[in-house]
């Protein structure tokens, strides 16, 4: 597997990863992390890796879009010294655009979320051992609906920014593609963005999987 032992796990991103975690800090015992799906990778690693010893930390913010995780980079991810850091942000950016859509302050264009996905990759390169990039997803299954569309414009920059910057790159969207061949999006999910535990344990093992993780 690719983490090594007593390595420090940072996950942060929006309310996919944040699931009701502790404040300030998303460790500890009990509920800690949250219900998302940081708490199976967490649970998955200590029982299939116990002798590892690895930490993880969630650090994900609900609402956020990549301008929030910007400001509080240092603060909430830095700031914990972390040997790995993961990334899973842009459905807000996204969604905001059709939910809100005459409230173009709170939009977050492509453009501007390059820009700054690479700026906090790059800069964070060099402080870490490595960095995990997981891309935006929406549990719809028709690539031409807009929303979904739009999604994968962002889903490309995640692809493009791991491959430069030669981060672990984890297609959530592909696995959820798989998955909707074979059942509704309503089945995971009221709203086609925040999974329940099924669809939790999809963004999990695809994480898990990007890591070599042996099952």
């Amino acid at each position: 597997m690719v983490l090594g032992k007593e390595k420090k796990l940072v996950m942060t991103g929006d309310s996919i990863t944040d699931f009701e975690r502790k404040r300030p800090v998303g460790e500890g015992l009990f509920e800690a992390m949250g219900h998302s799906y940081v708490a199976l990778v967490d649970a998955f690693l200590k029982n299939w890796y116990p002798a590892s010893r690895i930490r993880i930390v969630n650090m994900g913010n609900s609402g956020d879009t990549i301008r929030d995780l910007k400001k509080r980079w240092h603060s909430d991810v830095l700031d914990l010294n972390p040997d790995w850091v993961s990334i899973l942000i842009g459905v807000n950016d996204v969604w905001r655009q059709f939910d809100s859509p005459l409230r173009p302050e709170e939009h977050v264009y492509p453009e501007e979320y390059r820009e700054t996905l690479d700026q906090l990759v790059q800069f964070t390169r060099k402080e870490v051992e490595g960095v995990i990039l997981l891309t935006p997803f929406y549990m719809e299954p028709n690539p031409g609906e807009p929303m979904r569309k739009m999604m994968d414009r962002y889903g490309t920059i995640v692809r493009e920014t791991a491959k430069k910057h030669e981060c672990i790159l984890v297609d959530l969207q592909e696995r959820f593609n798989e998955y909707l061949q074979h059942y509704s999006a309503q089945s995971i999910s009221w709203d086609r963005i925040h999974p329940d535990i099924v669809g939790n344990t999809i963004i999990a093992r695809a994480f898990l999987d990007a890591l070599d993780f042996e099952w």
